[in-house]
């Protein structure tokens, strides 16, 4: 029989990494911060195992783990999205180098907006399921999500790359 942290939590794994990975750009930092997620996990176990939301508890407390990083060693910015990226060339792209633009077009949006788009298109979760995992509500899931896709397109536009 599985234990609790094998049935609910292990499962999930890829996703918190994934979405930790976009916050931290580092793999080891992503690693690390994961993994004391995990800690906590376990050490909480049995109060976590009638929580209704699970995967937004996670979702949360891995945040609230990347901010506090951050904060203590004052790289606050690469959270907040506020980095600057060199513009990329304008001529047209391949199918891979246009992905990579598109993902430093959202890695500059608003955290909320990039979550969104990044468990919507990357993920591919339901805006249910998104609504559920990040806490907000269905609305504001489909207006963020909204604001993200215009942002990227009109700056794709802009740098001369239309599809």
């Amino acid at each position: 029989m599985k234990s609790f942290f094998e049935a609910h939590i292990w499962p999930l794994r890829g996703r918190l990494y994934r979405m930790v990975y976009l916050w931290t750009k580092d793999r080891d930092l992503s690693e690390d911060l994961l993994q004391n997620v995990f800690t906590k996990t376990v050490e909480r176990q049995k109060e976590l195992q009638d929580h209704p939301n699970l995967g937004g508890w996670l979702m949360k407390t891995l945040k609230n783990e990347t901010l506090t990083h951050f904060r203590k060693s004052s790289r606050m910015s690469s959270l907040d999205g506020t980095e600057e990226f060199s513009s990329p060339e304008t001529h047209a792209l391949e199918s891979k180098e246009e992905e990579e633009l598109i993902f430093r077009l959202v890695d500059q949006l608003p955290q909320k907006q990039k979550d969104v788009f990044f468990l919507r298109e990357v993920e591919e979760m339901s805006y249910e399921e998104i609504a559920l995992q990040l806490e907000i509500s269905l609305d504001q899931v489909k207006i963020n999500l909204h604001r993200a896709r215009k942002t990227v397109r009109e700056k794709l536009i802009n740098q001369g790359i239309t599809r």
